[in-house]
């Protein structure tokens, strides 16, 4: 996909294996490691969806954490433990979770600082979201950036810089402003959605494209699509008609809450 690299050999391979309000996990992986980012399923799940895409279950060198909520932490502990895999996580996130007795390597790490697992760069930055310390990645990797931006309520400046340049964007759709206002969840939930601490609207992302993405991306995946609160031909079209003003064409998909997305090759 990275028409700029000379290699033939694709060795970058990136899957979101679950995205929404049950369950979030996404898969990088190079032929020197592999990183889970989030683990919001169970170990039984985790595995499943890692088996259906060809990748071996386990094995990873790192489960880095972006926040405490449990669609991001699930199946953690299982996962870290199976695999002996270090959790990389900032203090505030490690502090906010209720851990069981099962032995634990923690990496701790600060926003705004970046660390390497083997070939893989990591530099988590500050996100708006009601959670003790959240956090969202750029990773760097054989010439290759990609963006994981999920769970803030509105897009500050220095996520639009840490976003430019990506190869591949993993960004959030969350919620149709009018299905959330007349949807099921109660008022204070509505609330917390559209806050400036809680999720991205469909129209809120429509704008970050139009205005401020910079088209570098050659695939887009759209994620954390509310199940209650959206419908994926409704995020498709506001993202299609935002991509359309500035003639940006990525791969456009929607990631899921059920299925793994595509497996991505760079």
């Amino acid at each position: 996909m990275h028409r700029q690299r000379e290699e033939t050999h694709l060795s970058v391979r990136i899957c979101v294996l679950g995205s929404g309000s049950r369950g979030n996990s996404t898969l990088i992986a190079t032929e020197k490691a592999r990183i889970l980012l989030d683990a919001g399923f169970s170990k039984r799940e985790a595995y499943a969806r890692l088996d259906s895409i060809g990748e071996k279950c386990g094995g990873f060198d790192a489960i880095i954490v972006s926040h405490e909520h449990i669609d991001h932490v699930k199946g953690l502990e299982t996962l870290a433990s199976d695999a002996q895999a270090p959790i990389y996580i900032s203090a505030a996130t490690r502090d906010a979770i209720a851990w069981n007795g099962r032995a634990k390597i923690f990496e701790v790490f600060t926003s705004g600082e970046a660390f390497s697992v083997g070939d893989i760069e990591i530099s988590p930055f500050t996100i708006p979201h009601d959670a003790a310390d959240p956090v969202a990645f750029r990773i760097d990797t054989q010439g290759i950036r990609i963006g994981v931006v999920t769970d803030l309520g509105y897009i500050p400046e220095h996520v639009k810089h840490h976003v430019s340049g990506c190869h591949c964007l993993i960004f959030e759709s969350n919620h149709d402003l009018e299905m959330l206002k007349i949807g099921p969840y109660p008022w204070h939930v509505k609330q917390r959605v559209m806050s400036r601490h809680g999720h991205l609207s469909n129209l809120a992302t429509a704008d970050f494209l139009r205005n401020d993405f910079d088209g570098a991306a050659q695939v887009l995946v759209l994620a954390h699509l509310s199940e209650n609160n959206n419908h994926p031909d409704i995020v498709r079209m506001s993202a299609e008609e935002a991509l359309m003003s500035r003639r940006a064409q990525p791969q456009m998909h929607l990631a899921s809450q059920t299925v793994p997305s595509p497996v991505f090759r760079f």
